[in-house]
């Protein structure tokens, strides 16, 4: 190692001159983050460069979490470690006692493994049950028992802390965790060591704290005491999407959809600005928030309903269609806090809100589109069948011949990507036809799984 000229370098050093590097390179940061280019990212940065620990603020589903595991990208992506040592030394410079008995003993040939970046990250969910040992350590029973003295460091067993030295560790919640626990962190942060019952041990860790906390914790069910902010070097706030632009693009990327399901972008948009609604309704407990998984969950569950469909119907390639929308809401209401006096009215006011996302993105769409051909349908009491057991094929036959129908898809589908299948040309006709009844150009009447379109 010394001749191949390597440097040993704190942890903090280590992320500032990556992160310079990639700056400078103009290489993606922080990959997979959504939506904090101009505002978060920024503070992030300035709080890594300046060598601090963090802690991100913001209400649940704001990617706290995603965001502080993608720090540990900045690491390394290998450094040497003595091998088998609990606390991750640094060949150059052992700190727990049995590394620099070893490295007295062994000089240059000290065994060495190497550690990869991945396993440089550690991550605790702060419960109020979470005790010092679970951070910090405890003394060993097992080790006393094999005839070791009580003040030998040897007994310790270290906590996640000191077994992330030399790495990232991340603290989710911490405003749940107990004030005295809180308090064990104060050395971690501010003299960079750890105390263990009192042993008459000094362990300076290398390490990179960052917290996540949510302002509701702050204020009712618990708080970070006044110590320990003052240790924290920045705090950051996180915010929901602010675009409609930026929420769709977050949907798409996290989306776990379901495979040989189409999902036009017209229904992402909707599910989009239907979280966005719900996040601006005044029926809505603004404290707690709306998380982004509401959206992802959405619209995941309107491709799970597509599948379905196309199961029971014989579908090979199902195509996600407006009738699909409707069942988010009862899967979706337990992820939401409504004010007490919406109760036993929650599912009323999110299906107020669907509709509101779907006429506006309808508007948006459709708004300049031609529909006369599809209107003349219902002139003489004709009437068009739908509902989430109606196969794409069974709703086009139903409508018949439709001129205008390749702009309506070309509206919809403008790079034509899925714009020629039947199943796509459907769920254009089926948001047409949802647009008209929302700006009350149709009657609609649903009857379990079937809705019938009529003047």
């Amino acid at each position: 190692m010394r001749a191949a000229g390597h440097v040993h370098r704190p942890v903090k050093h280590e992320v500032r001159e990556n992160l310079l590097a990639r700056m400078r390179a103009g290489e993606d940061r922080f990959p997979g983050i959504v939506g904090f280019d101009e505002t978060v990212l920024p503070q992030v940065e300035r709080a890594l460069l300046a060598g601090h620990d963090l802690v991100l603020l913001g209400e649940r589903g704001q990617g706290k979490t995603r965001l502080i595991r993608t720090i540990s990208g900045l690491l390394d992506e290998w450094t040497p470690v003595v091998r088998g040592c609990p606390v991750n030394d640094h060949p150059y410079a052992p700190v727990c006692s049995g590394c620099r008995t070893l490295a007295a003993e062994a000089g240059d040939d000290l065994p060495v493994a190497w550690w990869h970046r991945d396993d440089r990250y550690g991550e605790k969910l702060a419960t109020p049950d979470t005790a010092v040992g679970d951070l910090i350590g405890d003394v060993d029973p097992i080790k006393l028992a094999e005839g070791r003295s009580l003040g030998d460091p040897a007994t310790v067993h270290y906590g996640l802390v000191p077994r992330t030295n030399r790495g990232v560790f991340c603290l989710n919640e911490l405003p749940d965790l107990a004030a005295r626990i809180q308090v064990a962190l104060l050395n971690v942060l501010e003299e960079r060591d750890i105390q263990i019952r009192g042993y008459a041990l000094r362990l300076p860790l290398d390490v990179l704290l960052v917290a996540s906390a949510n302002p509701e914790d702050y204020t009712n069910r618990g708080r970070i005491i006044t110590p320990l902010k003052d240790r924290f070097g920045a705090e950051v706030r996180t915010h929901y999407p602010l675009g409609l632009e930026e929420e769709v693009d977050l949907v798409r990327q996290e989306a776990d959809l379901v495979p040989d399901v189409v999902v036009p972008q017209h229904l992402v948009e909707t599910v989009a600005r239907f979280t966005r609604l719900v996040r601006e309704s005044s029926s809505v407990d603004d404290r707690s928030g709306v998380s982004a998984r509401f959206a992802i969950a959405g619209i995941e569950t309107v491709a799970a309903s597509a599948q379905r469909r196309g199961a029971l119907t014989g579908e090979e390639h199902p195509v996600a269609r407006v009738c699909d929308l409707p069942p988010i809401v009862g899967t979706l209401q337990g992820k939401v806090e409504f004010e007490v006096g919406e109760e036993g009215r929650e599912s009323e006011v999110l299906a107020h809100l669907l509709r509101r996302a779907t006429a506006e993105s309808f508007r948006r769409t459709l708004g300049g589109a031609d529909l006369t051909a599809l209107t003349e349908l219902f002139v003489e009491g004709g009437t068009v069948e739908s509902g989430e057991l109606v196969s794409g094929a069974e709703l086009l036959r139903g409508v018949g011949p439709l001129p205008g129908l390749a702009d309506l898809i070309a509206r919809l589908s403008p790079d034509g990507d899925a714009g020629e299948t039947p199943g796509f040309a459907a769920a254009a006709v089926e948001f047409a036809l949802e647009g008209l009844y929302l700006n009350r150009r149709l009657s609609k009447d649903t009857v379990r799984d079937r809705t019938v379109y009529r003047t």
